[in-house]
């Protein structure tokens, strides 16, 4: 299920006079020739952008940094909204993200993150996928290509016609799916080796957060979503 940010209620409850909870994780890894400089400066722009308004409360982790999984783990079952940001290596996301997803959510197994597969031994063929524990959980993912996007969107180029999302990002998104979180329509950055505009991604990136978190009718709905 994708969330449409400018015409869908998000939450059920919505406490206005509680703080809307943003958990931001920058999954770009210092690696080889890439120093993770793009999406430390988007995260960094996201926790600008939250960090300014008064309603909004932030955690964040770098995946480059020591971690305690339960600590992690913790952050997901405090999140309201999980801020994905990660740069595409070889059309997957880097190993040390890949990494920590794997061990964070191995330790939220019955702690938060899922309990099951959802099957039940009765009729195991059915509702795999449903034994999340995030359900009223949000998620959005950025990601950062030296692939320009007509790559995506021209007839007979690379990715024929298959947007990121329901392709190399496709198991990204049923993997949070499967932990019960919904999707709020992310931002992708093409391009960003060979032909960077960091001024314009920056204004982009920031429209779209205003469009999603500050629309009125959004950000009531989005308040809270985990109570």
């Amino acid at each position: 299920m994708i969330i449409d940010s400018a015409a869908v209620i998000l939450c059920h409850q919505n406490k206005k006079n509680e703080m809307t909870k943003i958990f931001i994780i920058n999954g770009g890894q210092k690696f080889g020739h890439s120093g993770g400089k793009f999406n430390e400066t988007i995260t960094n722009a996201t926790v600008d952008f939250f960090s300014q308004l008064p309603d909004f409360e932030v955690q964040t982790t770098n995946i480059n940094e020591a971690y305690d999984p339960k600590a992690e783990v913790a952050k997901y079952v405090w999140a309201d909204v999980v801020i994905y940001h990660t740069p595409i290596w070889w059309f997957q996301v880097p190993h040390a993200f890949k990494e920590y997803i794997d061990v964070v959510f191995t330790e939220g197994h019955n702690h938060g993150i899922y309990h099951s597969d959802g099957r039940k031994s009765d009729n195991p063929a059915r509702n795999y996928g449903t034994g999340g524990m995030l359900h009223g959980r949000k998620y959005m993912v950025t990601s950062s290509w030296n692939a320009p996007k007509e790559a995506f969107t021209l007839p007979g180029e690379f990715f024929m016609e298959t947007s990121v999302d329901d392709g190399v990002l496709f198991g990204f998104h049923r993997m949070n799916a499967f932990t019960g979180m919904e999707r709020i329509d992310g931002l992708h950055f093409h391009d960003v080796e060979k032909n960077a505009d960091i001024i314009n991604d920056l204004k982009r990136y920031n429209e779209h957060l205003t469009e999603t978190f500050l629309n009125t009718e959004v950000y009531e709905s989005l308040s809270n979503c985990n109570s």
